[in-house]
């Protein structure tokens, strides 16, 4: 790894370093997170699904059964059709 200095806004290091308390990592751990994430989004070009990180979209509303189709679900088309 090489050290680096940057400057930034206080506001942004205040964010960071709570964040970083309530999750449990330092705030130099996030910013390194952070820049490798931007690096591989927007200066290599990831290209593929495999290369992003699941986001998560909340809570499951109902559950899937075993009959549950999604793709009739996506489509709009039911089983009655």
């Amino acid at each position: 790894m090489k050290a680096v200095t940057i400057v930034v806004d206080e506001r942004i290091y205040r964010l960071f370093q709570r964040y970083g308390k309530r999750s449990g990592r330092s705030a130099s751990e996030l910013i390194r997170e952070a820049m490798e994430e931007f690096g591989r989004a927007r200066m290599m070009g990831a290209t593929s699904l495999a290369d992003w990180r699941p986001a998560s979209a909340g809570s499951v509303l109902v559950p899937l059964g075993a009959d549950d189709d999604l793709l009739e679900e996506m489509s709009g088309r039911g089983s009655d059709d």
